[in-house]
């Protein structure tokens, strides 16, 4: 198995540079982040390159975080904000060669939510096209983000028919998806000809995967079983030092 680091919750006491160079020196197959855009892209790019990791995704930008937004693309009347948070993504996804957006949709409901979701996806997909990236939507629990647009993978699975552009799918996240739904195992292996990247943390403290009411054990075995050889996103929370949290990746691996 394959691992990918998720900086967004580790290593997050030191530059995002210097938590690249951590997660290879731990032995992982690469990483991830949410939102990298206070850092020098030149000084990531740097990073990855001396490590030769490669940055599988970010994702777009919050919006005003002050007051709780959690993404922009399914909020009505923001499509301007919403496009230009796209367009800061895959530029800096540009330099950096990483391959995949995650368009985050924020707190909304309704039909013109949903209307105005489909509409800048749209757009994402087709500024992705040109530069060879790839869009990802991802459902997120009601329990951490209570109010957020995308909650289920049948939602998410709707969603990429109607927009139906070649490049994007689901981001198919264990965690949310065991409180949400359920029986994750099967769900994979019915989804997987939509999911661009699978991530992990155990449930429900969402830390890492050793724990918990999913046995990873089996859900990794049977992600093999399915031919699956992507590196899988370490999502998790910990409680204590990341690199004091680590057991897990020897075993997985």
């Amino acid at each position: 198995m394959k691992f990918s680091a998720n900086l967004g919750f580790l290593w997050t006491d030191r530059p995002l540079p210097d938590a690249i160079r951590a997660a290879h020196a731990a032995g992982f197959d690469a990483v991830e982040c949410h939102w990298p855009y206070d850092h020098d892209v030149a000084d990531v790019k740097s990073a990855l390159n001396e490590t030769g990791l490669t940055m599988l995704g970010l994702n777009t930008a919050r919006g005003d975080v002050a007051k709780g937004e959690n993404g922009l693309a399914a909020l009505v009347g923001r499509d301007q904000e919403a496009r230009a948070a796209i367009d800061q993504a895959l530029g800096y996804a540009a330099i950096i060669d990483a391959p995949n957006i995650h368009v985050m949709c924020g707190f909304a409901q309704g039909p013109v939510a949903h209307q105005t979701f489909i509409s800048n996806l749209k757009y994402a997909c087709k500024r992705a096209a040109e530069l060879g990236k790839t869009i990802l939507i991802e459902p997120l629990n009601h329990y951490d983000a209570p109010g957020y647009f995308l909650k289920t993978t049948c939602q998410a699975i709707g969603i990429i028919g109607e927009v139906g552009a070649k490049n994007i799918r689901l981001m198919f996240d264990c965690y949310h998806v065991q409180l949400m739904e359920g029986d994750v195992s099967n769900r994979i292996a019915r989804l997987l000809p939509f999911i661009g990247h699978i991530q992990f943390a155990s449930v429900p403290d969402r830390s890492q995967p050793d724990q918990g009411e999913l046995n990873y054990a089996h859900v990794f075995s049977e992600i093999e079983r399915l031919g699956y050889s992507a590196p899988l996103g370490a999502e998790y929370k910990p409680k204590i030092a990341t690199d004091d949290t680590l057991g897990w990746l020897a075993k997985y691996r």
